[in-house]
């Protein structure tokens, strides 16, 4: 593409060169041998060397008398003729010619305003993608996709097993309606894959496309919307007919709640761009004019959004989540990303898989790529076990900031606030194990303790909410304790994700979410929530009176400082350990659960920094969870 685009710039350059050579000369190099000026033709026939002359309008051809040709411009001289006849010059007269224009000059004379509409029309083409030239905003941008590149089967999609039954009953469908039909059932018309972010709805597109014998159109849902009112709709039409000249076909619309969000937001009642593209795709997925055998895919990570006539059956009969994998799906998943590198025989995917709960398909992808990328910075020749811990850490805790300078005085209150989370933790059974405390500086941490649950995790009791409140306030209390109220540093705070803000999110999630409280009851109570309405942000209010407001406030108040006295009873009490911690952290600057617990329990240090490592294959080990997504403290 960037070689067309430089050949079409080194075009019009030319063309204007030649352009402004031509219209400098537009008569070329004319000889001027044989050219003379009027008063010296007048001169040589007063002297009689002129014998013939031609005169054609305003141009006189002539030859003396020695037989050499001249050529002259006469003005209108009355007596210029009766001058030659007295000299004998013999004379000849003809109209000037009116010659039609060659075809030549037309184009000269056109070329400048040809030159203008074919500029105007490149860069109209390259603002709309270069499909359909600048009348081509009403046609789809839906591609079809070639499945002998880069073809993607079943076999590449792991970890979301019940997905793939649903999607590849649509493409056996495809491949025998035969089979269905026989027994009185009708092909789907939509197929709406809903999921969180990174966990393959695209990428099981993808295989679908790879897997069915049919045509396969791709599309996104900002494709439709443009500037202009009704290009959106007629795009949606068009692409419908490309289905329909192609039927039995497939259509794919990523991040479908771009064009599908629920009408009546917008202004004039719906009859914004956005509203008639979402009308017009309704219409044509179910109305009078049905098209069957044209399948439309959609995926959304945003399925709460979508307007309910695009949910309806229908429309889009079955919904299928793909949601993020259990245990065994991030093992398959590891598995078929772990094809592509050369990994050491010390890897133990199932191993890997236990210690990244709640990870995505693109999570656990992006940690094979990041081991790759560690053992080569290291010109290793194959992915060992060391790399994939140290990609694990990266991507959980972020990556590690050594080049950071602290002081001393840093190192210590850091070494404290982060020994008290893990202390509280470590004396909180109804919380998760920990898997690493570490003050080594990562992402915008100085440092932090991370807990991994011990197995999966659907929904958790009041008693766990609790511990989680007190391990969040384990690190300000250490710094009271240690430091002294007048020394606390803004470590617990600072902003979304701090300690403080994990607590107070925590609690009132707990009154107004979870029903939690017995003053309040269980009861949801919202909150004042902002929306985006034609650019500006409006604030709706939920009606809650003032006095349940306070209510509110009073029991956030009190879970968080239960939640503190809890924290600062256990540390209060076992001070003795958490200076022990404090030093091995000083010391040994990571420390994993194991490690802490053998400090508590057995005064047992570790003698070297190789004796950091983890019993992976122990049950019991904090690496063996299999739950959800790690708790991180700072």
């Amino acid at each position: 593409m960037n070689l067309k685009n430089l050949a079409m710039w080194a075009v019009i350059v030319f063309l204007t060169i030649g352009l402004y050579n031509m219209f400098k000369n537009p008569q070329g190099t004319i000889s001027q041998k044989n050219n003379i000026i009027f008063s010296e033709f007048l001169s040589e026939v007063d002297n009689g060397r002129v014998v013939q002359v031609e005169i054609q309008g305003n141009n006189i051809n002539g030859v003396f008398s020695n037989g050499e040709k001249f050529k002259t411009y006469s003005p209108n001289d009355p007596n210029l003729i009766e001058k030659l006849s007295n000299k004998g010059v013999s004379i000849s007269a003809s109209p000037l010619e009116e010659k039609m224009p060659s075809l030549l000059g037309v184009l000269l004379s056109w070329f400048p305003m040809l030159l203008l509409i074919a500029v105007w029309i490149f860069f109209m083409r390259q603002m709309q993608g270069g499909k359909g030239g600048a009348m081509g905003f009403g046609r789809s941008k839906a591609k079809m996709m070639n499945e002998l590149k880069g073809k993607v089967t079943f076999n590449d999609v792991a970890g979301v097993e019940e997905a793939k039954e649903e999607v590849e009953e649509v493409v056996e469908f495809l491949k025998d309606p035969k089979k269905f039909s026989r027994l009185g059932g009708k092909i789907p018309r939509g197929c709406l894959l809903v999921g969180p972010p990174g966990t393959g709805k695209t990428l099981l597109a993808r295989a679908i496309a790879g897997e069915a014998r049919v045509p396969f159109f791709t599309i996104s849902g900002s494709d439709f919307v443009e500037m202009f009112v009704g290009v959106g709709a007629s795009r949606v039409r068009d692409m419908f007919e490309q289905g329909k000249k192609h039927s039995p076909c497939i259509i794919f619309i990523d991040e479908i709640d771009a064009v599908g969000r629920s009408r009546g937001a917008g202004l004039g009642g719906g009859n914004d761009e956005r509203e008639q593209t979402l009308n017009q795709l309704l219409v044509e997925m179910d109305g009078f004019d049905t098209n069957e055998g044209v399948i439309i895919i959609a995926a959304t990570n945003r399925p709460d959004v979508l307007d309910p006539a695009l949910l309806r059956p229908g429309r889009f009969d079955r919904q299928v989540v793909v949601s993020n994998p259990d245990i065994l799906g991030r093992e398959k998943i590891l598995k078929v990303h772990a094809k592509k590198i050369s990994m050491a025989p010390d890897v133990n995917l199932r191993t890997v898989a236990r210690g990244t709960p709640g990870f995505s398909g693109a999570d656990l992808a992006n940690l094979v790529n990041e081991s790759a990328l560690l053992a080569a910075r290291k010109n290793k020749r194959i992915v060992t076990n060391q790399e994939f811990e140290e990609a694990k850490d990266k991507v959980m805790m972020g990556a590690e900031r050594r080049s950071m300078v602290m002081t001393e005085d840093e190192k210590k209150l850091t070494a404290y606030h982060e020994g008290g989370h893990a202390l509280v933790s470590f004396n909180m059974p109804s919380y998760d194990p920990i898997h690493k405390a570490t003050i080594i500086p990562r992402g915008r941490a100085l440092g932090m303790v991370m807990n991994l649950p011990e197995r999966d995790k659907h929904g958790h009791s009041i008693k766990y909410l609790k511990a989680r409140l007190a391990v969040c306030f384990g690190g300000r209390v250490a710094e009271e304790l240690i430091f002294g109220k007048d020394n606390i540093s803004t470590g617990a705070g600072g902003g979304s994700g701090s300690d403080i803000n994990q607590a107070t999110q925590l609690a009132r999630a707990m009154v107004t979410k979870y029903g939690m409280s017995e003053e309040l009851g269980p009861v949801e109570y919202g909150e004042n929530q902002e929306e985006v309405f034609l650019g500006r942000s409006v604030t709706q209010t939920q009606s809650i009176s003032e006095a349940v407001a306070q209510k509110i406030d009073k029991e956030i108040r009190k879970l968080v400082d239960e939640g503190y006295n809890q924290a600062k009873q256990i540390l209060s009490s076992k001070i003795d350990d958490l200076h022990k911690i404090a030093k091995a952290l000083l010391t040994y600057e990571t420390l994993t659960g194991e490690e802490i617990e053998n400090i508590i329990n057995k005064n047992k240090y570790p003698a070297d920094k190789a004796d950091l490592k983890v019993e992976e294959d122990k049950d019991s080990s904090a690496l063996g969870s299999i739950g959800l997504k790690p708790k991180i403290v700072h």
